[in-house]
């Protein structure tokens, strides 16, 4: 059995964050029902060229693994029909901006009355309460605006925009509010409403730029540099576009990458030897490393370093994820099925846990409206004929 069996999710959620969340709890054995409509579908159900596919973008990634079912909140009926639902459910889940839940008649307090004990989880870019609340947002804003982008990027650049790591950073930390939230329950017998700010989550993620800046330390940019390593970053090897990223942390191993490139005086060169005097060298450390690196074939350098101790690997692209035995054997690599019936690989829950089954798909991308005979004939009782007078008056639309 999965950690979350047992656990029933209505998901009002669309685009990447909110989606991301209730994909990470589905994968846990929660029983994800995804709320839409073929006025509204999920916009990641249509293609966009940003992905260089014909089909929908990544919608197989975050949706694999839920159920369907059509339903209009533009309709007094879909809303009643929404509010039965929840009532069936332990999270109510959105990440719409702040204040549409509760226009609609969806809002925590209106879903409390339905069911006390419900877990609401809201998504939005700047939280449900306070003065920019009202704010929309996507990834690269998130990112920008809580100070990742200012951090990302080379000294003499921009700043670099982030993009799905904000999204699906943003999913991996509601759901563990969410999974929070459901233990307090358990505990309490008590509900609450989970607000999960996106750009505070990525300002959680500069924290130690934060800290430094609250002290009086002005903070740059510095690209693949670190400020108490050297040498630490990316050096282009022979093969092409194969980058091998190296990180030093001792001084002992410096004596080993020294050796390995042919060059172990290096480790007794007052100028190096010491992680401090590297650090204050670094760029002249990085040519050397570049000068070596650039002759050298990736994947056997990498293995070469680690076998010798030192922190290195070859900077993966996400092909060789897709195809790494390690990954498809813990499961962080998993083959969902498309709408069409293609397989294609996702990514799975990024953990394990003993005494229980292990996290995973069940099902495959769903159709629009695919298991309303589930979820409105055997969930909800609803029988053939009202469910066709309710597809007639496009409350199931």
């Amino acid at each position: 059995m999965k950690p979350l069996a047992g656990i029933r999710i209505a998901d009002f959620t669309v685009h990447a964050a909110g989606p991301f969340c209730t994909h990470m709890l589905s994968q846990l054995g929660a029983e994800c029902i995804k709320i839409e409509s073929a006025q509204r579908p999920d916009i990641f159900r249509k293609p966009h060229a940003v992905y260089g596919r014909a089909g929908p973008a990544t919608f197989d990634q975050v949706a694999s693994n839920k159920l369907s079912v059509r339903l209009n909140l533009k309709h007094p009926e879909g809303i009643a029909l929404a509010k039965r639902l929840v009532a069936q459910s332990d999270v109510a889940a959105e990440s719409f901006r702040a204040g549409v839940m509760d226009r609609l008649g969806l809002g925590y307090e209106a879903l409390r009355d339905v069911k006390p004990d419900i877990v609401m989880t809201s998504v939005s870019s700047s939280g449900q309460t306070g003065p920019d609340s009202h704010y929309a947002g996507y990834a690269p804003l998130f990112g920008a605006w809580g100070g990742l982008g200012y951090l990302t990027g080379y000294e003499d650049g921009p700043p670099v925009e982030m993009r799905h790591v904000m999204d699906h950073s943003v999913g991996m930390n509601a759901a563990l509010a969410t999974v929070a939230a459901l233990h307090q329950r358990r505990r309490t017998g008590q509900g609450c409403h989970v607000d999960i700010a996106a750009r505070e989550v990525a300002s959680s993620l500069a924290g130690d730029a934060l800290t430094a800046a609250s002290g009086g330390v002005a903070v740059k940019r510095m690209g693949n540099a670190d400020p108490q390593r050297a040498p630490h970053g990316l050096y282009a090897t022979r093969d092409d576009d194969r980058w091998l990223s190296v990180s030093v942390s001792s001084d002992a191993e410096w004596a080993a990458l020294a050796r390995l490139m042919g060059r172990a005086e290096l480790a007794r060169d007052t100028r190096f030897a010491a992680a401090p005097a590297r650090v204050a060298a670094r760029e002249e450390v990085d040519r050397i490393v570049s000068a070596w690196a650039a002759l050298v074939e990736a994947e056997q350098a990498a293995a070469a370093l680690q076998q010798a101790g030192v922190a290195a690997h070859v900077s993966w692209r996400a092909c060789d994820i897709a195809r790494d035995p390690h990954t498809r054997a813990r499961g962080a690599v998993v083959d969902v099925t498309e709408t069409c019936g293609r397989q294609r690989k996702a990514v799975g829950f990024p953990a394990m846990f003993s005494g229980s089954d292990a996290p995973g798909m069940e099902r495959g991308t769903p159709g629009l409206g695919e298991h309303e005979d589930y979820v409105y004939g055997e969930m909800l009782g609803i029988g053939r004929a009202e469910r066709a007078r309710l597809v007639e008056e496009r409350v199931i639309y």
